[in-house]
């Protein structure tokens, strides 16, 4: 992979453009064609903290991720991505960080997550451990 020489910063932020943060869900596999951008902005809102990675030249979301919480005890770090062509450059390692420190800063620190397959090595190095015993479930209703 080429390394791409970048300056970016974080930004917690309320909105972004929404065909950014589209690509980005795209890019992480999780868009379906069924899903509204509209939606987008109650997606933004409806979070704890919202934060994208920007290019600082292009101004271009090139990341983002964002923490869902009860804003007391408990938090989780939910669509951590990377544009492809930016990752295996410690982006994400810089952005999974802000996201810690901005549930630290509000006094919560039970944080939970659930890593896509072959991702697990990522998050134990940044602190992340298994929880034995526990199983993630997704609820799916019978029909």
């Amino acid at each position: 992979m080429n390394k791409i020489n970048i300056e970016i910063s974080i930004k917690f932020v309320d909105s972004w453009p929404k065909d950014e943060i589209v690509e980005l869900y795209k890019a992480g596999l999780w868009w379906k064609d069924t899903y509204d951008p509209s939606g987008i902005d109650s997606l933004i809102e409806g979070s704890f903290a919202f934060a994208v990675v920007v290019d600082k030249k292009s101004g271009k979301a090139i990341g983002m991720g964002r923490i869902i919480s009860d804003g007391i005890s408990d938090a989780y770090i939910q669509d951590l991505v990377i544009l492809p062509e930016y990752r295996g450059q410690g982006i994400g390692k810089q952005l999974l960080t802000a996201l810690l420190e901005r549930c630290s800063s509000q006094g919560i620190l039970w944080i939970g997550l659930i890593a896509e397959p072959d991702q697990d090595g990522f998050y134990s190095r940044l602190g992340f451990k298994q929880m034995e015993k526990y199983v993630p479930m997704k609820y799916e209703k019978e029909d």
